[in-house]
């Protein structure tokens, strides 16, 4: 597939990370600036970052956190083979997070942990750098940007593509008005996923703390399509495909259509963000057989109100798990017409600047650059950098597209959306899935 790098550069990120580190000279920071790192969830890209996280120069991985015991004494050998201290190995999130020695966490679990956890993170004092989708549900996603501000400590979300070179040159053109006005963007996620299967429950294997895994979502019996990884098919714990993938190629596309600034009037360090106020979603399972409950193919329209001497503008998303071609040259990627032409991105492999009559006027190719991301959010934190690529704000932005296209898709209905406070309008039952029940736990949060 065109796009593999997308899902394969957690193996060989750890050294681009390091070589992105010292050609910026952080890898030559003193004892005095070096940030302490605790990371919770060692799963594919959990692992991916203890490996790029160990190869730098400038940050000690003290901690790891995993519920399951076999993941996380793999994650702490990575570490210890790049000559590292071995960090200390728990399955217990609250016991790293009582350490003050621990500057900053990584929470790289499954989705319903996410905003929970780093909201546990920020009550601690830490800065947090979580992976998208941010939030579970809109409700949460509120709840995370709300307690950033509040604790005054940094919080980065993983949609690496916000650091990485070749796509901010490919932004910065469309808002620069290289195409005129963009009107409308469109971002995909077409690529061939495997079948999860059907199960029945059974017993959680030894390693795993299942309770602790399942946390403050509701507890359903134990099944072995539900992890590790499947877990993103399930309401009660992921967020689809569209949460998976697709928020990358939706936080792209949001970002190029202009609609990342708080809304028009919003105060100086408002919390505010700009949101559609119609989203229309069909989707399904049209493909797979098996006990995923997220569409395999969905098809999302959003509207954003006319903002400030301007108009009205549309976002768009597609997505076919099932299909084994590219879509405009590019596995999964983003598009923004505008009134004088167009660019169409891969923001993993690159893009193309057309003008009017399909004259290609400009190209670029670059893939992700995780390192980078990581850096912006440790420059942050040490105060030479003054802010981040992709803050809460930017990250609940993104994951309620994801949130609102879920709930039009699952309920088969347009949704009218109050951008202000955040609420489905005239809809009682969508309203009621913009937020979840917990259990009693302690990492249910209490607002």
């Amino acid at each position: 597939m065109q796009d593999a790098n997308r899902r394969g550069f957690i193996k060989t990120v750890g050294a681009g990370t390091l070589a992105y580190a010292v050609s910026n000279g952080v890898a030559q920071e003193s004892a005095a600036s070096r940030i302490n790192v605790g990371v919770i969830g060692t799963g594919g890209m959990g692992t991916g970052h203890v490996r790029a996280l160990a190869k730098r120069k400038d940050v000690d991985v003290t901690w790891l956190c995993d519920v399951d015991t076999e993941r996380v004494n793999i994650a702490a050998d990575i570490v210890k083979d790049e000559s590292k201290p071995r960090p200390t190995v728990i399955g217990d999130m609250r016991k790293l997070l009582d350490d003050p020695k621990v500057d900053a966490v990584f929470i790289a679990t499954p989705d319903h942990w996410h905003t929970p956890a780093a909201l546990l993170a920020l009550a601690a004092g830490k800065h947090v750098y979580v992976e998208k989708p941010c939030s579970h549900n809109i409700h949460e996603g509120r709840l995370l940007v709300d307690a950033a501000k509040k604790s005054g400590k940094f919080v980065q979300v993983g949609t690496q593509s916000r650091s990485t070179e070749c796509v901010r040159d490919g932004i910065q053109r469309v808002l620069d008005g290289a195409i005129g006005d963009v009107l409308v963007a469109k971002a995909w996620n077409s690529q061939k996923r495997s079948t999860i299967g059907k199960t029945q429950p059974s017993d959680p294997p030894g390693n795993l703390d299942y309770d602790n895994w399942v946390g403050p979502a509701p507890l359903v019996p134990y099944r072995k399509n539900l992890l590790h990884a499947v877990w993103r098919w399930w309401y009660d714990f992921g967020c689809g495909d569209i949460g998976n993938d697709g928020v990358h190629d939706i936080d792209v596309a949001l970002w190029g259509l202009g609609v990342n600034a708080p809304p028009s009037g919003s105060a100086a360090g408002s919390t505010s963000v700009q949101h559609p106020e119609r989203v229309s979603c069909l989707g399904g399972t049209y493909f797979f057989e098996d006990d995923m409950q997220f569409p395999d193919t969905q098809y999302a329209i959003c509207e954003y109100p006319a903002a400030a001497n301007g108009s009205r503008k549309q976002f768009i998303y597609e997505q076919r798990i099932w299909t084994p071609y590219v879509q405009d040259g590019y596995e999964n990627g983003s598009a923004y017409y505008g009134t004088n032409g167009c660019l169409i991105m891969g923001h993993t492999v690159g893009w193309k600047l057309f003008g009017p009559r399909n004259k290609l006027l400009a190209e670029r190719t670059g893939s992700a650059d995780l390192g980078a991301h990581h850096t912006n959010f440790f420059n942050c934190i040490r105060g030479t950098e003054k802010s981040l690529n992709a803050p809460a704000t930017v990250g609940h932005q993104a994951a309620t597209i994801v949130h609102l296209a879920n709930i039009a898709a699952r309920l088969g209905r347009t949704l009218n959306f109050d951008p202000k406070s955040e609420t489905i309008t005239s809809d009682t039952e969508a309203q009621s899935l913009i937020a979840r029940q917990y259990r009693s736990h302690w990492g249910a949060p209490t607002t």
